[in-house]
């Protein structure tokens, strides 16, 4: 067995620190710093001369990366060994977060991690010349740890990264990791993109693809400018794998695709992206599946189940199907189908190359936004019965890829909340699946709330939770 020392971790890169309340950054200077004269030097245009210096890329980039710092109001509760006799009492304090972002717009729209400004009250944003500007967030979605922030410049036009989505990076590119970590000055590190489409995010997730990187990401760098030899965002520092917990392990990055998709929605108005799904559930093929099926290489998504009237049943596929494809793309598995999916736009068409029997073919497939159906109804349950300060929701499609589930869970309510109540002591817990209350089988909210309106003191409940049911008997 491994020692402490030697367990890997997930470090998200930027430094907390807590942030006197005394604080104000409308008291630093605002003055423009001019550009020192910088050397005439050639951008490198080949393996050769790229030893020569960065220079001309950081040049390029690095003006377009900020510091962003967030303070939030945080309630603290005295020693517990005081309040037994009454004495002490919670204090407020300030605790902020450092972290990088990157302006995608000369207008002012800042990309950043979620995690850099998540639960911030006060968000400023330090420019390369360190002139200050108090942000507001446009957009936070947790799922792909990105936030799109705005800043007011007046009729100024801001220095800004190009975001390549082309998806053409490949294994063995170099690539400068560019932060601005503490707010005194950036940091600039090299490397090679180590490997593409990381499926395996430590959330589970299979929506996430990173960039895998060796560049040494510093802490404070969540949120920075992952760039290529041509000074263009091809992804955003997220986190790390270390053993240590320090900058020297597997970097990680939002690959630019995901980044652009979450800035055009916050630019135009949008409160959440909406990401395409599927409509069938898959399951990557292993090396069993491949010899059972008489498959050279265990590569692919085996198509399971298939949702009716969905795109993947107006697409033409069939159970038994295996997606090799995704628009000319080799799909690896059942990870990278899902995310070359969601990655794009609802309503653009893509090429799905498929397996079927001992052929091969390829079907257009529209992409589609998963249904809301039956609708939400969310609703938090109270009075005298075991669901009492439970949050539920009716289970579809929507839902369950808001929340990250299998949309193949079948029909039922969904608990995605507990605050207090009967519910907390009875053990419920988020992503239970309520499938029977006394008898009675519940397919909706409306089912739910009309079981628990006839009242009394007994009750039988079946969850389903993690695949498995399970029943109990409670009384109230």
């Amino acid at each position: 067995m491994l020692g402490d020392s030697m367990r890997a971790y997930r470090v998200l890169i930027p430094a907390l620190a807590i942030l006197g309340a005394c604080s104000d950054p409308a008291s630093k200077s605002n003055a423009q710093i001019p550009p020192l004269a910088q050397p005439t030097r050639a951008a490198p245009s080949d393996a050769a001369t790229v030893k020569s210096s960065f220079a001309p890329v950081v040049r390029r980039a690095a003006p377009a990366v900020v510091n962003i710092s967030s303070k939030r109001l945080v309630r603290v509760r005295p020693d517990p060994f005081w309040e037994m006799f009454g004495m002490g009492v919670p204090r407020d304090r300030i605790q902020g977060s450092l972290g990088s972002g990157v302006i995608v717009r000369s207008d002012g729209i800042i990309v950043t991690n979620n995690h850099v400004v998540e639960g911030g009250q006060e968000i400023t944003v330090a420019l390369a010349d360190r002139r200050e500007y108090t942000a507001r967030i446009l957009l936070a979605d947790p799922r792909t740890d990105l936030a799109v922030l705005k800043i007011d410049a007046g009729a100024e036009r801001l220095p800004t990264l190009a975001i390549d989505d082309t998806g053409d990076a490949q294994v063995g590119d170099l690539v400068l990791a560019i932060g601005d970590p503490f707010g005194v000055g950036q940091t600039v590190t090299n490397g090679i993109v180590s490997a593409l489409n990381r499926t395996a995010d430590p959330n589970g997730d299979p929506a996430n693809a990173y960039i895998q990187t060796d560049a040494a990401i510093n802490p404070g760098n969540s949120g920075g400018a992952l760039v290529d030899m041509d000074g263009d965002l091809i992804g955003v520092n997220s986190f790390i794998l270390s053993r240590s917990g320090t900058s020297s392990g597997v970097g990680f990055a939002v690959p630019a695709t995901i980044v652009k998709r979450v800035v055009e929605t916050a630019a135009g108005g949008g409160q959440a992206v909406v990401r395409p799904w599927l409509g069938a559930r898959t399951q990557t093929v292993t090396a069993e599946i491949a010899r059972s099926m008489g498959l050279a290489a265990p590569q692919g998504a085996l198509v399971a189940d298939i949702w009716p009237n969905g795109p993947a049943a107006k697409a033409g596929l069939r159970q038994g199907d295996i997606i090799v494809s995704v628009d000319g793309r080799p799909a690896v598995d059942a990870a990278a189908v899902s995310y070359a999916i969601s990655s794009r736009r609802p309503g653009e068409t893509l090429r799905l190359g498929i397996r079927r029997g001992s052929g091969e073919q390829t079907l257009n497939f529209r992409t589609e936004a998963p249904p809301a159906t039956p609708a939400r109804d969310q609703q938090v349950i109270s009075g005298r019965n075991p669901f009492d300060g439970a949050t539920v929701v009716n289970f579809s499609p929507a839902v369950a890829d808001e929340l990250g589930l299998d949309p193949f869970l079948g029909r039922g309510v969904l608990v995605t909340d507990i605050s207090r109540g009967f519910a907390m002591n009875a053990g419920l817990r988020p992503g239970d699946l309520i499938r029977r209350v006394n008898g009675q089988e519940i397919t909706s909210v409306r089912d739910l709330t009309g079981v628990l309106g006839r009242g009394g003191a007994q009750w039988q409940i079946t969850i389903e939770r993690n695949g498995q049911e399970v029943t109990a008997n409670f009384r109230t």
